[in-house]
């Protein structure tokens, strides 16, 4: 599984791609284990906030908690837009 980060979430990665092994992040909860061993609770946080919303595959999902990955696939974190 392929994680992107977009914005500040990039900055609290540490990189803006990682790759991850979804064996044990299948779901929300799992997937979150993987984002603190990457960025702590600050991107956890980050992540998990309404404002942040989550694509999988390039279709956006409406229930981050609800997510559901699989080997190959591709979590896109994407905070809201700014500046001009």
């Amino acid at each position: 599984m392929k994680l992107v980060f977009l914005g500040k979430l990039a900055d609290l990665a540490g990189c803006e791609e990682h790759d991850f092994s979804a064996s044990g992040a299948r779901d929300w909860h799992g997937l979150s284990a993987c984002l603190g061993r990457l960025g702590g609770d600050s991107l956890i946080e980050a992540a998990a906030s309404d404002s942040v919303r989550v694509a999988v595959n390039g279709t956006l999902i409406a229930d981050k908690h609800g997510l559901q990955v699989g080997e190959g696939d591709e979590v896109a974190f994407l905070p809201p837009v700014s500046g001009g």
